[in-house]
This record gives structure tokens, sequence and C-alpha cells, in this order.
């Protein structure tokens, strides 16, 4: 019998290890699996490679990662947040790396990650520093940047409702990057506000597919 539901947080993220990269979904704090990250703060997992559409805020989800020293790098669109003192910090300290990519292209760069695409060319970026060491070619007359797929150990993502096998649905905003960070994450950590059974949840409104999902975790209340 396929279930993938395990029974707590910390057992979602125990084998997490050091120097692990992750996807992390959420824009903003939509769809950011709080609970899940604040798991892998009192784990104390480090040298982390921390793959989001941003590097937290407010002391809370991805800041506490920064804030505790877990993170050597960060690539993602938008760093600074409101209360990112602790990232600016260890960036000016040369203590965090960061890789920085336009949002539009975060989003295909993990898309191609998931769907075996060995790298596409996009005009986002062409003629700025983002570009530099980066091949380019002319299409249509116009400049192109060669971008390369991302991939990760594993991905945790925020669904709303999810059954043992996997299937998730989400809510919302809430869905934004998880449906392509779990397609490129060798194994995919969801935390969801729901657990249903099989056949509760309609075939049209699934989003992810089981198979792209490794466990399941119920996290429910407020994040902190």
């Amino acid at each position: 019998m396929i279930n993938k539901i395990v029974d707590s947080l910390d057992d979602a993220v125990a084998d997490i290890h050091d120097g692990a990269t992750i996807m992390v979904s959420g824009f903003g704090g939509a769809g950011l699996p709080f609970q899940l990250v604040d798991a892998l703060v009192c784990r104390g997992t480090k040298d982390l490679t921390i793959i989001s559409n941003n590097a937290g805020s407010l002391g809370s989800g991805l800041s506490k990662l920064v804030s505790a020293g877990q993170v050597r790098k960060f690539i993602c669109s938008f760093p600074r947040q409101p209360g990112s003192n602790a990232f600016d910090d260890l960036y000016r300290q040369g203590k965090l790396e960061l890789e920085l990519v336009p949002q539009g292209t975060l989003a295909e760069r993990i898309r191609a990650g998931g769907a075996g695409i060995g790298g596409f060319f996009t005009p986002t970026a062409a003629g700025t520093e983002l570009a530099q060491g980066k091949e380019t070619r002319v299409i249509a007359g116009v400049e192109h940047v060669l971008e390369h797929p991302l991939q990760a150990d594993f991905a945790l993502i925020k669904g709303h409702s999810g059954d043992r096998w996997g299937n998730l649905t989400y809510r919302r905003s809430g869905r934004n990057f998880g449906p392509v960070m779990a397609t490129a994450a060798r194994c995919t950590i969801a935390q969801v506000s729901h657990v249903v059974g099989l056949g509760e949840l309609d075939p049209e409104h699934i989003i992810t597919p089981g198979i792209y999902v490794q466990r399941i975790v119920l996290a429910t209340g407020n994040h902190p």
C-alpha cells in the first residue's frame, strides 16, 4: 500500500544532509512551507544552497535559516526584503553567496530542470551584469542569454490538500513555485493543511500528481 504521509515535521526533514541543495516554494509568505523550514532550523543542518524566490523577511521562514548560519548560498530573485538584516550583514561580510536570477528566468530554469531540458536562451538580462560570463546569441535580431536548468536534492513546498499517494492541490496564490519545484527535486516534501482520503480530490483540481511527491506531512495552525 502506497502511503507517503509521515508522522511529523521532524521526520519529514530527517534525512536532509549538510551541503544539500533545497528548493523552497513561496512568493513572500504565500505558499512558503514555514513549518518545514522551522523543522530544518531545529535540525541545525548547514552549508545549504537554497533556491527560492526570496531570502526571507521579518525574522521568519528562510530568515531563520540565514540568522542561524545554516545557508551557504542563495539562488533567488529578491534577496532583500523588509527586515532582511541577517542576509545583508552576512552577504557584505562574504559569508553568504548569492546568485541573482530574474524571477521569470528562475521559474523557467526550475521548469527546465524538471523537464530534462539542457538549457534555453532568453533575452532577459542581456546586456546587464547578470549576463557576464554567459554564452549569448542573437536570435531574430535580439541578443539572448543562455541559461541552464536548476535541480535540487530536496524541495520543500506547501500544498493545500493532499492524499496518501502524494497528490496535491494548492490554494490560490500559494500555488506559485510549488508545482515546478516538485518536478525538479530528487525528493519533494510537501506540508499540507488537509489530508484527505483517496478519491476525495477531484482529478481536475490536482495540480501536482503524486509521482512527483515523496512525502506528505500535515501542518496545521498559523505559522510562527
